[in-house]
């Protein structure tokens, strides 16, 4: 692909060009047109295929579009409004449609014809989507879609002072690797503070989205809403047992090495106890990081990166900046965390994110920069079903951008001793990153397995699964109720339930490409590009075979891939 391919929008054939999502009545004329048109032929099947995918296109990146405003300025009600009107007045209209719709494709004699994996991918997750579908979930699902922004709203209007001085939370978050103890307490304690004021709200939002996810799965007559949910997200590949699995084969290998990190982070600092605020700061005290200065700076760094790479890598971010596809930089009224938003019909994503000048906002940059890519690769895929990615597939593109650009951080540090500290510390989080998977994942199945549990019993347990993959040397005394809320800053937990056992796969996933990468850079890459191209017209285990890594969260190949982190931690730190 080239600048123009990738700027190029795609050709409508079956709505107006300036045809624009604005009302139900106005988007019911063309469901009717694909609800009554006559497949006759495999021929009409594939147009109706493709009609239905265009239409899909436009009111996915309508939506998101919606999406993107509202997150980038939680403060302005014309934004939220209008992505209130979608999820109130259109979204409950389309999903009776989408539906029968489905049962049309299921029912075809043409459907045979669909004999390509990608195809009966498709008509796998059609079928499960028949099955479940229930009229009475449809208000629950749009009630539960506005209860859900709740969260960015409270999030985003958190703020903190100090010295006279506002701060975001993100933007206090820099405090913590200040190599004052005192000043990484003091924002330490501010933050949580400040987290505190809310946690009875956001505590009482959590119950009542728990409350009507479990409505919805009893309604569509499974037992809880883990078992729906693995349904629904079309979790062909694996059950929440091989989860229960991962989370052990993560507390048995990778649980004891980071202990060990972080006592010989205890030794270094010289402290007689490790505290939450001392997990940031360099252990040998030396300044943090100043990889970039404001937002400019960092994309002008990573399309640099990129480039070093490959060409192609840096156009695709180009093309985003010409198109003014970024909001990356920290401020207030915005809401917290980061995303890739895939822009189905301009086939140009959107990047969002919290940065504040931290090494972790250049690794969420390269971590969305692969999203990024993936998307764009997957614009010439001819139906929306198969660039609609499964999330495993999706997060194997973005954490192992961060692994393999890793040979070219010197775009954002030219000192060979920080680009040192950089790497480590970021092989020490992507390590760290699979402990607390398992932990959101664990205390996930239980939550929706014990649907009416109390408050009390919810911090009862969440301590408890913390204990199991939480370091035993850090020291949480005196901040008992600072530890029993901190969930409550994963968003994924209000807003994409059980979406996060994915990044713990995908992360083995990433260092598995990293390995090919360290081996031979452009065959891995060309590997990882070509599986990213497959979109999900492929299965999972195919598509990591296609990157020439393994679909495999066995305890067996977790040691083996965290013994290759290990032995480049310590080649780094040499």
């Amino acid at each position: 692909m080239n600048i123009e391919q990738i700027k190029t929008p795609r050709v409508r054939n079956f709505l107006s060009q300036n045809f624009k999502v604005d009302t139900w009545d106005h988007l019911k004329v063309y469901f009717d047109k694909l609800l009554h048109y006559e497949i006759n032929s495999v021929a009409a099947l594939e147009t109706w295929l493709l009609n239905r995918s265009e239409l899909e296109s436009i009111i996915s990146e309508d939506l998101g579009r919606r999406y993107i405003n509202m997150t980038c300025y939680t403060d302005n009600v014309s934004y939220r409004d209008a992505f209130n009107d979608f999820i109130e007045n259109i979204e409950p209209n389309i999903a009776p449609y989408s539906n029968q719709l489905n049962i049309k494709l299921a029912q075809s004699p043409y459907a045979e014809s669909l004999k390509s994996v990608a195809d009966q991918i498709m008509l796998q997750k059609i079928k499960i989507d028949l099955e479940i579908f229930r009229e009475e979930n449809i208000p629950i699902a749009t009630q539960l879609q506005s209860k859900q922004q709740e969260y960015g709203a409270i999030c985003g209007a958190m703020t903190l002072t100090d010295e006279g001085t506002e701060y975001t939370l993100q933007q206090a978050g820099v405090k913590l690797q200040d190599i004052d103890r005192s000043v990484r307490e003091r924002f330490y304690r501010k933050i949580n503070e400040r987290r505190l004021q809310d946690k009875d709200r956001l505590n009482d939002l959590y119950t009542e989205l728990i409350q009507l996810r479990h409505q919805l799965a009893v309604n569509a007559g499974f037992k809880n809403y883990r078992d729906y949910m693995f349904k629904a997200m079309h979790r062909f590949d694996y059950t929440a047992e091989d989860c229960f699995k991962f989370h052990d084969a993560i507390k048995k290998s990778i649980v004891p090495l980071l202990n060990q990190i972080a006592l010989k982070r205890k030794a270094k600092l010289k402290v007689d106890a490790l505290k939450p605020w001392d997990l940031a700061v360099d252990p040998d005290n030396k300044p943090a990081l100043k990889p970039f200065e404001g937002g400019d700076d960092l994309l002008q760094k990573t399309i640099k990166c990129f480039q070093n790479m490959n060409p192609f890598l840096g156009q695709c971010l180009n093309v985003m900046k010409d198109m003014n596809h970024l909001d990356l930089v920290s401020r207030k009224a915005k809401s917290p965390g980061g995303y890739n938003y895939p822009l189905d019909e301009v086939g140009v994503p959107f990047i969002f994110m919290n940065a504040a000048g931290t090494m972790q906002d250049v690794v969420t940059m390269l971590h969305e920069g692969g999203h990024a890519v993936h998307s764009i690769v997957t614009k010439p895929l001819k139906l929306s079903e198969y660039r609609n990615l499964t999330s495993e597939i999706a997060e194997l593109a973005s954490m192992s951008m961060e692994l393999m650009s890793m040979d070219h951080w010197d775009e954002y540090l030219s000192d060979a001793d920080d680009l040192k500290r950089a790497k480590f510390h970021h092989l020490e989080h992507a390590l760290e990153t699979l402990p607390w998977v398992a932990t959101i994942d664990k205390f996930q199945h239980w939550v929706y397995e014990n649907p009416n549990h109390t408050i009390a019993e919810r911090t009862q347990k969440w301590n408890e699964i913390h204990s199991e993959f939480g370091l035993t040397c850090l020291d949480w005394s005196g901040l008992q109720e600072f530890k029993d809320n901190i969930w409550q800053k994963q968003l994924h937990l209000f807003e994409v339930p059980f979406y996060y056992i994915e990044y713990g796969i995908a992360q083995l996933g990433a260092f598995g490409v990293w390995k090919n990468c360290k081996e031979d850079f452009n065959k891995g890459l060309t590997q990882y590009l070509e599986a990213l191209k497959l979109g999900y017209s492929a299965s999972i285990s195919t598509v990591y075979a296609t990157a020439g890594v393994k679909f495999d969260f066995s305890e067996a190949n977790i040691k083996s891939l965290v013994s290759f982190v290990d032995q480049e931690m310590q080649a780094i730190a040499e």
